[in-house]
């Protein structure tokens, strides 16, 4: 039998050696525990429509330099982080000195605060679900530390702008860990953006300890260009009565992939996952979440939408796992899935796993095309063909678009969703 591939040693050597010493021995840690990892492959169940997009050459073990100036499609009303290819650069942050809120990059760190964070990166993570995010562990080469005191509500957004440069091959290893206090309050706006034309891989991971009462929203947007593969993790562990809210966003690339995994583990903890996906051409996007209802009374509501057009391929695989102490949990899933061409594929696969007996969950999944009777509709109305499909593959989506609560990002979503428009439905 042939063995598995796996990850070159090109990847097990980080270049950069700017991070506190606890971080560094923890880095190298993992890096001798990735030693002769299997890559995905079709028959990794959770990466079997994936793995073959999925393409790690030796050149791409180098670290993109942190060199030059980073950009934005946002017009930021809140206040912001840049980082480019995976390391903070401060000359390009805005933000003041917050009373209770502590935003730090991983190299600022005392040895005494890297120690405590070493103890806690990956914490949120089930490492053998998201394997990739081991690599992330890895390979770091800076990061983003946020602290919320008990009580502490940040006034606006924060938004953290990634960027990779794409002059040579290579990857980037942004790392974000949040750690949010009794009843503290933020939105965070993750932007993954790009320039230059070369190969090049970004694997992210974002990590989120949310404690009582306490109350966080998250948005993500991946607009990198086509040439970079991005491979994301994000985490989440819940306390007793606190709310995460999460918006992602993606347009595809040639490997899209995003693990989300959340974990209720205190009674009363609620969580809302909205997700809309757009590809074209021959691209390839990939959603994968996962919800732990570990204790009881716990809410969940997951709904996310997918586009295909061209030849392109969407995937969306969402498990919902009650626990047997999770009575009296609330789990609702949904994913509807719009094909805009005959050479376009989705595969959706909804899953729930229950262990308790007294409690209200529900899963659905559909795949279909625009209605004719509806676009025939609107243009016996008078409404042109094209501008008819525009508008019903808009309100496929729109519900979703309508509740990301931060208006620039929202701005931002409909001038990208404009442009897919015009590309998709030009000679309708």
């Amino acid at each position: 039998m042939k063995p598995a591939p796996t990850l070159s040693t090109a990847f097990l050597y980080p270049a950069g050696q700017s991070l506190p010493e606890p971080l560094l021995a923890l880095r190298k840690q993992r890096g001798t525990a990735l030693v002769d990892m299997p890559l995905p492959t079709r028959k990794t169940e959770n990466w079997k429509y994936s793995s073959k997009y999925l393409k790690l050459t030796d050149d791409m073990a180098i670290s993109l330099p942190a060199e030059g100036k980073t950009g934005s499609s946002l017009a930021v009303p809140g206040y912001k982080v840049a980082f480019l290819n995976g390391v903070m650069m401060p000359e390009a942050c805005e933000y003041p000195d917050l009373d209770g809120i502590s935003i730090q990059s991983f190299s600022d760190l005392s040895d005494e605060e890297a120690s405590d964070l070493a103890d806690r990166l990956d914490s949120t993570l089930d490492n053998k679900a998201v394997q990739m995010a081991r690599l992330n562990s890895a390979r770091f080469e800076d990061g983003l530390l946020i602290r919320l005191k008990p009580d502490a509500v940040l006034d606006q957004p924060l938004f953290i702008v990634h960027e990779v440069t794409a002059e040579a091959s290579g990857s980037a290893f942004p790392r974000i860990f949040v750690d949010a206090g009794r009843h503290s309050q933020i939105t965070l706006v993750e932007e993954y953006i790009s320039s230059g034309s070369a190969q090049v891989m970004v694997n992210t991971v974002t990590e989120f300890n949310v404690a009582e009462g306490a109350n966080i929203t998250s948005i993500r947007l991946n607009m990198e260009g086509e040439n970079v593969q991005h491979i994301g993790s994000t985490g989440v562990l819940q306390q007793r009565s606190s709310r995460f809210e999460s918006h992602t966003v993606g347009f595809g690339g040639p490997l899209r992939r995003h693990d989300l995994q959340v974990r209720l583990e205190g009674e009363g903890a609620e969580c809302k996952l909205n997700g809309v996906v757009v590809t074209q051409g021959k691209q390839h996007y990939d959603n994968h979440t996962t919800i732990e209802h570990v204790a009881a009374h716990c809410n969940s509501e997951e709904t996310y939408r997918n586009i295909a057009a061209d030849q392109s391929h969407a995937v969306f695989n969402g498990r919902i796992h009650i626990h047997q102490d999770a009575q009296k949990s609330n789990a609702d899933m949904n994913n509807k899935n719009l094909l805009l061409s005959n050479g376009a594929e989705i595969d959706t696969k909804p899953e729930l796993e229950i262990y308790a007996d007294d409690v209200k969950c529900a899963h659905g999944a559909t795949i279909g095309q625009l209605d004719e009777i509806s676009l025939f509709y609107l243009v016996s109305r008078g409404i042109g063909r094209r501008e008819a499909n525009v508008l019903l593959t808009m309100a496929f989506i729109n519900e979703l678009v309508e509740q990301i609560p931060v208006e620039a990002v929202r701005e931002t979503v409909q001038g990208r969703l404009n442009h897919f428009f015009e590309q998709t439905f030009q000679e309708a």
